[in-house]
């Protein structure tokens, strides 16, 4: 048996005026997801612990079966992992966006974009490689990642400060949190002197004289100490891989003991290699027990508040991720177990992630007889689980009943 779960970050929504009331979702041509809708069992999966901040960090260690109360310790030490930076137990590790921020009147600054235009790496390592020139020291170092995504790591002791994700601020004041980012001198001389370096690099003269945002300020988050987690072939005997562009996950695949298997011109947004990250999976499946293929478009799409883009981000990854991956399977006669959902909702009113439980999907090859017989979309998921009471609670839940070792109900 072969076990999938394929995760299409952020494709939850809110009904939208503008789409008669509808989400994404519901508008969306997905006939792949709607056909093992049809044929498999829906139901609403608790990716987001109470009390929890409801990011694809939290979300996705759900997913991949463990409980965040037990082994969450931050975003940035995960994508740390992924980078191969192995942190000692006196480092901490923040995320640190490439963001474009904007003076106001009033000394108000604005968040123009979180991620400086989706900033390419080979522009964004020049960046940051400067930055760790001007401004290394025994406390701070600066290691390149993935486009905006990068990492600060600090050493011992640091003054503490209250971050926040900047993908919840797009296009609003951010002047208060950024007075509390440098309430202390060692932040506030970090931050301005990081601001000084990119003002005057040439990367982003050229982006500034060709229309783009300039990466012109960097923004910490999601800081953490190095996490303490068994892997899945400890856990479930499982082995496997996880296939994505984001650092994040890689780095929860890492800690959870999986093959990362980076596909080329798979970016994190509507130009990925969809068709790549499928042929992966399958190829990965023809060793291995289970793969997590996680797509990161349609949470991009949301926090930009882009409508056309998260409807296309969603049919992409109906039409060139689940469907080929189903096929490709079918063809090879192997039974399988698949979990199609997403990790959040990510509301395009919003721009930002919510913690509403996601619908789920999950298909059997040799059980094919018992669908819903709705299409897949929130409403649907909402009225499953009405009628038959049979979400998970957490994702731990959901991992043992994707590997049938949880009977529900």
């Amino acid at each position: 048996m072969k076990y999938l779960i394929l995760v299409g970050d952020g494709m939850g929504d809110l009904p939208i005026a503008e789409l008669s009331n509808r989400t994404p979702l519901e508008v969306a041509n997905t006939p792949f997801l709607d056909s093992l809708c049809r044929q498999g069992e829906l139901f609403l999966t608790h990716t987001i612990p109470d009390g929890y901040p409801p990011g694809s960090d939290v979300a996705n260690l759900s997913l991949l079966g463990y409980k965040p109360e037990e082994y969450y310790t931050g975003r940035a030490p995960l994508e740390a992992a992924a980078m191969g930076i192995t942190l000692s137990p006196e480092q901490t590790a923040f995320r640190c966006n490439l963001v474009t921020l904007a003076p106001e009147a009033d000394n108000q600054v604005r968040m123009i974009d979180y991620a400086a235009g989706h900033i390419s790496s080979d522009e964004s390592h020049q960046l940051i490689a400067a930055l760790e020139a001007g401004c290394a020291s025994d406390t701070f170092h600066f290691h390149a990642g993935v486009s905006y995504r990068h990492i600060l790591l600090v050493q011992g002791d640091y003054p503490q400060m209250n971050t926040v994700p900047p993908h919840d601020f797009t296009g609003k004041d951010v002047s208060a949190p950024l007075a509390r980012y440098r309430e202390h001198p060692q932040w506030a001389a970090l931050l301005d002197k990081a601001s000084a370096i990119l003002a005057v690099h040439p990367i982003n003269a050229e982006r500034i004289a060709a229309g783009k945002n300039p990466a012109n300020a960097i923004w910490l988050w999601g800081e953490g100490k190095l996490p303490t987690m068994p892997t899945l072939t400890e856990r479930f005997g499982l082995s496997g891989s996880l296939i994505s562009a984001v650092d994040l996950l890689k780095g929860l695949g890492v800690n959870a003991g999986l093959s990362i298997i980076n596909v080329p011109g798979a970016t994190g947004y509507l130009d990925t290699n969809y068709e790549g990250k499928a042929q992966a999976a399958l190829d990965s499946l023809r060793s291995q027990d289970f793969v997590f293929v996680h797509v990161e478009a349609p949470d991009e799409a949301g926090h930009q508040g882009l409508l056309q883009d998260k409807i296309q981000a969603i049919e992409d990854f109906d039409r060139k991720v689940v469907g080929p991956i189903f096929q490709g399977l079918q063809e090879s006669g192997e039974n399988f177990r698949l979990i199609a959902t997403m990790d959040h909702f990510t509301p395009l009113c919003l721009r930002t992630h919510t913690d509403k439980p996601v619908p789920t999907i999950l298909y059997d090859s040799q059980q094919t007889a018992s669908g819903c017989n709705l299409p897949f979309s929130e409403k649907s998921g909402e009225a499953e689980d009405k009628r038959l009471h049979n979400g998970m609670a957490n994702g731990e839940l959901l991992m043992e009943k994707l590997l049938e070792r949880h009977k529900n109900g």
